[in-house]
């Protein structure tokens, strides 16, 4: 099964092969609702912002933790540990972790709980976008339930257009394994019933009008907004946050993040064929979490900033356009629940500019320095590991018999030296 965020997927809308509703013509920009006035929530409140992906989620989660040592001055704690408390919200929604990477504990959620509980009286504030993969209406109960009940939590939405979305979305599959091109990607999750291959997660997560339904059902339209990002605007969602916590103005900073970077087209196609060859010779998924996510591409996007130069994703023209049409769809779904939304939900249906003249694939190329970087960055990953100790010696009446390099084939030994790589790290 091809991966995505997490090791495995999950059903659309909850049923597998649920097929995408028709799609309207795009709305009239005049008679979209108008933008709610945005005004501060009650002391006390559990604001829990769950997403999507792709969304601005990482730019709010790195500018609160930055200022998580002023925000009790103003009534606002983030109870959160690190930047982004993604294993304790995976173990919360009972999803496994990203692939390769350790199963999440139940107990990282635990003590997430408790430190929400002993902010009290103060404004507490999670966020995380795998909020947007809780499965079904049970699990979204439960969690509004453990974070206080539907009287404290208030859920917060952050949205942005599909066809802004899906490039990012793709590179973001390709990082955990994907090894499907982009417009054979679009076809399937666009053109080809029931939509739910290679990515099921991406139609639960981006069929934004159902999970801002789903959330609906679970703490009642009073209290959920939704907030449209417009991407002219780049300190516009840190604001919104600011207005909403009852912060002063500027308290939120945006942080700069170059591991959250896009690839440019030639390195998610690079990484998209060593999926091939990662997958065609059944390495261990311990092996791809630290080599090349951890390893290999963290430090290409690290050391190696984009250019001018570098091809970026393009959404053919097909795409766009339908990705545009749906979003006027969700757009008036959203307005028809009754939630509050800030922002100009015309933004989710407009087409952006044409694609035409986009290069294919074959012609993006890969800078020698940030081929160099990302072997680097694998090579490092294996040395920064010190040696697990070494096992007890086998009596040499009992040693097999060593096979020589010309008797093995080329797949064995190549999952050989994988298992090699494990033992160095202290995996095997």
């Amino acid at each position: 099964m091809e991966t995505d965020c997490t090791q495995d997927d999950i059903r659309v809308n909850g049923t597998a092969g649920a097929p995408l509703p028709a799609v309207p013509a795009q709305p009239d920009r005049a008679s979209a609702p108008r933008s709610a006035p945005v005004a501060a929530l009650p002391p006390g409140t559990r604001l829990l912002h769950i997403g999507p992906h792709k969304t601005g989620t990482t730019a709010i989660q790195g500018a609160l933790f930055a200022a998580k040592e002023r925000l009790p001055k103003h009534g606002v704690e983030f109870p959160a540990d690190s930047r982004h408390p993604m294993g304790a919200v995976l173990a919360a929604c009972a999803r496994p972790g990203m692939m390769g990477d350790a199963k999440p504990r139940a107990e990282q959620w635990t003590r997430l709980l408790e430190r929400v509980r002993a902010t009290g009286d103060r404004t507490a504030v999670v966020s995380s976008e795998f909020f947007a993969d809780a499965d079904d209406d049970e699990t979204i109960a439960r969690i509004v339930t453990e974070l206080g009940g539907p009287e404290r939590v208030h859920v917060l939405v952050t949205l942005r257009p599909l066809a802004k979305i899906m490039p990012s979305q793709w590179q973001q599959y390709v990082q955990n394994g994907l090894r499907m091109g982009y417009e054979d990607w679009l076809e399937h999750m666009l053109r080809k019933p029931p939509y739910d291959k290679p990515n099921p997660s991406f139609w639960h997560r981006h069929r934004h009008d159902r999970l801002v339904e789903r959330w609906v059902r679970a703490v009642g339209a009073e209290r959920l907004t939704v907030v449209v990002v417009d991407d002219r605007d780049r300190d516009g969602l840190l604001r919104t946050f600011e207005k909403l916590l009852g912060l002063p103005e500027r308290l939120l900073q945006p942080v700069p993040d170059a591991a959250n970077r896009s690839l440019s087209l030639a390195e998610t196609e690079m990484l998209r064929h060593l999926n091939v060859e990662f997958r065609a010779h059944e390495l261990p998924e311990e092996l791809y979490s630290r080599l090349i996510r951890h390893g290999a591409i963290m430090h290409m996007k690290n050391v190696c900033a984009l250019t001018p130069d570098d091809v970026r994703i393009s959404t053919p023209d097909w795409a766009v356009e339908a990705a545009a049409r749906l979003g006027g769809e969700m757009a008036e779904r959203i307005a028809a629940a009754g939630v509050r939304v800030v922002g100009d939900t015309a933004l989710l249906a407009a087409v952006p500019k044409g694609s035409d003249g986009r290069e294919p694939a074959s012609a993006a190329r890969l800078s020698p320095q940030a081929a160099a970087q990302a072997l680097y960055g694998a090579l490092a990953a294996v040395a920064a590991t010190p040696p697990p100790k070494p096992p007890k010696p086998v009596p040499r009446t009992e040693a097999p018999r060593p096979r020589g390099v010309h008797q093995t084939s080329s797949k064995e030994l190549i999952r050989v030296l994988g298992y090699r790589c494990l033992k160095r790290l202290g995996r095997r």
